[in-house]
């Protein structure tokens, strides 16, 4: 039992528990954040007190309290002249448990310079660690197996390195990879040491479009104990009684993160204005007062209509058990040159300084609901705006819904403004954390039609080049198969020009796969299209037939209309009721 744990079951006294490390040999640093207040970062190898940047919290730690990041702003600050100092070999360990994976590497604990001195114990966007250092005037780096830390659960983690041997990561205890490398490591003494973030804004991993993403900043969202530098190289049997010393690990203190949408169950008919809380250190970032969001509900459906911070208030139709169908906002995008920009929409403006909503109507009849914004790029550059005036294009979207969970909506903008390439129209699904695609959509997941009463099934299957479908000419209907008894529909005006109405490709792991793409909603990024690596953040997904519907023009104005809502009818059934 280490002296720390022996303590604290002694006497019960969080400040009691203060491990006695000068008994350990080589210890120069290590953080239990134990104490409260501003000195929860207290190194009690050297008892310096650090700066913690951004917002955080104490939890419950592997051994008394523990360090809880917000996965934004998080950041612990030792100054270099004050930093420890290795000479030869090192050791870097520590606790961590997360909530979800950073969305790129991001330092557990580093004192490095640019990769060209110093080191740096990380964890990548897979749930790699990574242990790096400079050895010889070269950054050597050993990285782990994707997913050497699941989810939701504490893990050990240790990197060392032997001027003799090389590099080694250790998790739970026991050997993960190696590298073998010999020779003296270079320190960068004359940097400050970080626990949690970079030295510098970094982009996301796996991201769609370099010119449509900016470098950001984001800390590691989860929570760190116990980390520790040694200097010198740490054996294996020491590694795995470390290990052992932290047993039985706790269960680390994470909020559920669930897609917030309101009550359960039916509820009265209206748009009601409330706050959508999703997790705390998510809320955090907003300054919002007590009504930012708009929930609609039904009285003969448990369906409802979602107006949230989370999806730049795009709306969302929601089918309990939490199933989630919005729809793209008007969308153009940056084409030739060098200024290419990615994307103008509304999933961009991740703080809403241009996407708002607001109740025009709400009574027993219907309910009127406005989301006004303008499209807007990664860059924080309007769609259009004219250099003279400062004015761009900006899209008035207004809901007419009814109490029978269907509602039409019009989307308009001043004439000329919006111009060309631009697209209106694309229906994406969420997977929240720890959903998978198979949760919320079937393998035939949309259904399509005309007015004349012709439909047809789209489907995933293995060699979607193969299939011998024919689709009818026409299309104004579709429906997504969601696993819910409600299911989401949009009919379109005759006119309507359906794209990429086609079966789609399914991997050996069917539908038990994260959704596709994670920059959207909820996330913070500047990015403009990232792979999603887990089902750990929310994601949307699918977006498949794209519509073009008739563009109506008339004072000065250009809108088009669409009927959505949701329905447990079946297809045939919904057509004969709209034809």
């Amino acid at each position: 039992m280490s002296s720390k744990r022996l303590l604290f079951s002694l006497t019960g006294c969080l400040l009691a528990a203060l491990p006695l490390h000068g008994a350990e040999p080589g210890l120069i640093a290590r953080w239990s954040f134990e104490r409260s207040g501003p000195e929860i970062a207290v190194d009690t190898a050297s008892g310096i007190t650090d700066q913690i940047e951004g917002s955080y919290k104490q939890s419950r730690g592997v051994i008394g309290s523990a360090l809880h990041l917000d996965g934004y702003t998080t950041c612990v600050i030792r100054q270099a002249r004050r930093a420890p100092r290795p000479e030869g070999d090192i050791t870097a360990s520590a606790w961590v448990a997360f909530g979800a994976y950073p969305w790129n590497w991001c330092p557990i604990i580093t004192q490095s310079a640019q990769q060209d001195k110093g080191y740096s114990l990380s964890a990548g966007p897979r749930g790699e660690v990574r242990f790096a250092l400079s050895v010889d005037g070269t950054w050597r780096t050993c990285v782990s197996r994707d997913f050497a830390i699941p989810l939701h659960r504490w893990v050990n983690v240790v990197g060392v390195y032997d001027e003799k041997e090389g590099l080694s990561i250790y998790v739970d205890g026991r050997p993960n990879n190696g590298l073998e490398v010999t020779g003296s490591p270079d320190y960068a003494y004359g940097k400050d040491l970080r626990i949690g973030i970079n030295y510098e804004a970094a982009k996301p991993s796996n991201i769609h479009r370099e010119h449509g993403t900016l470098p950001g900043w984001f800390s590691l969202d989860g929570i760190l104990d116990e980390v520790s530098i040694y200097g010198r190289a740490l054996s294996p049997s020491e590694i795995a009684a470390q290990f052992a010393a932290g047993q039985p690990v706790p269960t680390p203190e994470f909020q559920p993160r669930v897609l917030p949408m309101g009550p359960t169950g039916r509820g009265c008919f209206g748009a009601y204005y409330c706050h959508l809380n999703y997790y705390d250190e998510w809320d955090n970032l907003w300054a919002v007062g007590p009504d930012p969001d708009i929930l609609v509900r039904f009285d003969e459906s448990s369906s409802r209509v979602v107006f949230w911070r989370g999806s730049r208030y795009s709306p969302a139709w929601v089918a309990e058990p939490g199933l989630w169908m919005a729809d793209q906002s008007v969308e153009a995008w940056s084409v030739g040159g060098d200024d290419q920009e990615g994307c103008f929409e509304h999933m961009q403006d991740r703080r809403c300084r241009y996407s708002h909503v607001r109740i025009i109507e709400s009574h027993n009849a219907r309910v009127v609901v406005h989301w006004r914004y303008a499209p807007v790029s990664s860059h924080d550059h309007l769609w259009r705006e004219d250099p003279r005036t400062g004015r761009a294009c900006w899209v008035d979207e207004y809901y007419f819904i009814y109490p029978d969970v269907m509602g039409v909506r019009k989307v308009t903008w001043k004439t000329g403004t919006l111009g060309h390439p631009r697209q209106f129209q694309e229906s994406l699904p969420f997977t929240g954390p720890g959903q998978l695609q198979g949760d919320v959509i079937q393998k035939d997941f949309a259904f399509v039609a005309n007015l004349q009463g012709q439909t047809q099934t789209l489907s995933f299957v293995p060699d979607p080049e193969k299939s011998d479908k024919q689709f009818p000419d026409d299309l104004t209907i579709q429906m997504y198969n969601f696993t819910s008894d409600f299911k989401p529909f949009i009919i379109f005006e005759p006119g309507n020009e359906m794209a990429y109405v086609a079966d789609r490709r399914i991997g050996p792991q069917g539908l038990a796969i994260p959704g596709a793409c994670n920059h959207w909603p909820v996330g913070q990024a500047l990015c403009d299209g990232r792979t999603a690596q887990a089902a750990d953040r929310p994601t949307h997904f699918l977006g498949f037939p794209i519509s073009t519907p008739p563009v109506h023009e008339k004072d000065g104005r250009s809108w088009w209309n669409g009927l959505y809502g949701m329905t447990d009818k079946p297809l045939d059934e919904l057509v004969r009721c709209r034809a």
